[in-house]
This record gives C-alpha cells, sequence and structure tokens, in this order.
C-alpha cells in the first residue's frame, strides 16, 4: 500500500513546490520561487515513471497530476512573471496575458487528457512543465529583457502549448523497479543543489528549457515549407498546363 501512494506522493510534492513557489515570489524572492518551479519539473518527471515501475498508475493519479501541473507549471510562473516584470504595465494588459498562460496551460493538459490515442514518440503542443519552467526562468533576465519581449514571449509560450506543433516525448525513457530506491537521492541532491546556486542554476536551466521551446517551432517549420513548396509547384504545373491547351 506503501509502495503504491509513492507516484501520488511525488506529485502532491510537485503541487507543494508549486505553491510554495508563489509564496516565495510575493516575497520578493524571485529567484527561489523559479527554483521551486524546477524542482516541481523533478518531481513531476519522476512520478509517472515511478508509477510505471511499480505497476500503481491510476486514474486518480492522472488528474491529481494535471491539477498539480496546472498549479506550478500554470499558475505560478504566471506570477512569477507579473511580479517581476509585468505590475508596471497597463492592468488590464498585465492581468489579462498573466491568466492567459494558465488557462492555456489547463486546456492543454485538458487536451492530452481526453487523447485517447495517445501519440507515440511526441507530444501534440508545449507540454505546460516545458513552457512553465522557460516562463519562470524568464523572468529572472528582466534587467536584460525589454519587457515588451517578455509579453510576447509570454504569449507565444500560451500559443505554443494550445498549438499542433509536436514536441519530444521522453516518456518511455522508464526507471527500472530496481532503481526506483534512487529516485528520494535524486531529489534531496536537486533540492541541496537548488538551495546552494539558486541564482546561477535557475538561469542556466533556461537554456535547455528554451532550445527544447524553440525545437518544436523549428521541426514545425520544416515539415511546412516543403509542403507548401509541393503545394507551390503543383498549382504552377496545372497553370502551365492550362496555358499550353488549345483555345
Amino acid at each position: 500500500m506503501i509502495l503504491k501512494s509513492i507516484p501520488s506522493l511525488l506529485t502532491v510534492g510537485n503541487l507543494f513546490l508549486g505553491v510554495i513557489a508563489i509564496i516565495m515570489v510575493f516575497n520578493e524572492r524571485p529567484q527561489m520561487a523559479a527554483m521551486m518551479v524546477l524542482l516541481a519539473m523533478l518531481l513531476d518527471g519522476v512520478d509517472g515513471r515511478v508509477a510505471r515501475a511499480l505497476n500503481a498508475q491510476s486514474e486518480f493519479g492522472k488528474e491529481l497530476d494535471s491539477l498539480s501541473d496546472v498549479i506550478s507549471f500554470g499558475v505560478a510562473p504566471a506570477f512569477i512573471m507579473y511580479v517581476v516584470a509585468f505590475q508596471e504595465l497597463s492592468p488590464a494588459l498585465a492581468w489579462t496575458v498573466t491568466a492567459l498562460f494558465p488557462i492555456c496551460g489547463a486546456l492543454r493538459l485538458a487536451r492530452f487528457n481526453v487523447i485517447t490515442s495517445p501519440s507515440v514518440g511526441y507530444f501534440i503542443g508545449l507540454p505546460i512543465p516545458a513552457a512553465g519552467g522557460v516562463l519562470a526562468t524568464l523572468a529572472l533576465f528582466k534587467d536584460d529583457i525589454p519587457v515588451g519581449v517578455l509579453l510576447a514571449s509570454t504569449l507565444l509560450l500560451s500559443f505554443l502549448m494550445v498549438s499542433t506543433i509536436r514536441y519530444p516525448n521522453f516518456k518511455k525513457v522508464g526507471i527500472p523497479r530496481s532503481a526506483v530506491w534512487l529516485v528520494p537521492i535524486v531529489v534531496a541532491v536537486s533540492v541541496a543543489l537548488g538551495f546552494l546556486f539558486e541564482n546561477q542554476l535557475s538561469k542556466i536551466l533556461f537554456v535547455p528549457l528554451l532550445l527544447y521551446a524553440l525545437w518544436g517551432l523549428k521541426k514545425n517549420v520544416e515539415r511546412r515549407v516543403p509542403k507548401l513548396r509541393k503545394r507551390r509547384k503543383l498549382k504552377e504545373e496545372e497553370e502551365a498546363s492550362k496555358s499550353e491547351k488549345p483555345a
């Protein structure tokens, strides 16, 4: 019974860190708030793998995971960005953009949960943990990036979550049952590093998260450009054949 509860406890830990991130940013500690989001990403990444390793998957765990993700990777990063960068903007604009991010995240999760035949090897739309991680760490660069760019980035990340752009799915990389005992050690070490290097680590992890978000855009362009060229070529051939026909 205790073993079967471990995945849900990890998910609750994810939710707990999301709430702490919100508290931290309102106490003027955005670096630690961003680190809480990143640590929540770690727990979110292992809870499902542990559940599969222990054969403890359930509908309850799936719903709890989605609700936790909305808080930790939707609401918390949006508040981090709002508190750090958006408070000097027009309230209507700042509130709307801030609210839009978790709304799109919730829509993305709802779509994921109702897909009856999940796509193998890729996600449809940017996963909310990645989007939340990018937004939370991006806010730390507020002194180096114009607020207009931060605003546009928030809107872009919101769009990417509800888009049909494909992103790599690493869920197949599982955890053997014999290695489950390593999970608490990895989590403990990550928490220790997060507290010791909260300023540097958050900004360093921003880079791979951003590359992941941009990767989907790049691949989408690569898929669409040949299709557009093919359509244009077919259209030109049709027009050429029509012009060659006798009047």
